[in-house]
């Protein structure tokens, strides 16, 4: 999004790094499909402004995104998560697609009633994930040989990182 420069970069970082360990773990490309579009969204407009095309690019794959999340959620409700952040990802593509450059990061983008909504829903999805992060006392004998990869509270914070960033982006719109 088009924030201060060091904020942009931070969320760079953030999203690249989650979306290269939802890749490595093979099971979530829809997650790291967010984690890569989210860095390349949040890239400061000093470095590079994309054209306007490309920001119906974006709106169009996470469109994509969202009919597949739509689609798998007949299996499981969790693919509901993946749903509001492909179509906040989708909102925020055509937002910066029809305000002028000058206006992002202003405040005033967007429709006020869903950036809120958005914002609402990702804030408390945020502590909802965060507070389960916090480690119970472990049950002797419990403690498994799973991999890095397998490990549910790397999941748990790879999810709260995209949480935290989407929160981050909806406030820069």
């Amino acid at each position: 999004m088009h924030g201060p420069a060091s904020s942009g970069w931070l969320l760079v970082a953030l999203c690249a790094v989650t979306g290269a360990y939802c890749l490595v773990r093979m099971r979530s490309g829809g997650e790291a499909l967010m984690g890569f579009g989210m860095a390349a969204m949040a890239v400061p407009a000093a470095v590079f402004s994309p054209p306007s095309w490309a920001w119906l690019a974006y709106a169009s794959v996470f469109g994509a995104a969202a009919v597949h999340a739509l689609w798998a959620a007949r299996a499981g409700a969790r693919h509901l998560h993946h749903l509001a952040g492909a179509a906040a990802m989708v909102y925020m593509s055509v937002v910066m697609a029809g305000s002028p450059a000058h206006a992002h990061g202003q405040g005033g983008s967007g429709v006020p009633l869903l950036t809120g909504a958005l914002l609402l829903y990702f804030a408390g999805y945020v502590l909802l994930t965060g507070v389960r992060l916090v480690p119970v006392p472990a049950v002797a004998g419990s403690v498994g040989s799973a991999g890095w990869g397998d490990r549910p509270e790397l999941a748990r914070a790879c999810r709260l990182s995209m949480g935290i960033a989407m929160v981050a982006m909806l406030l820069m719109l």
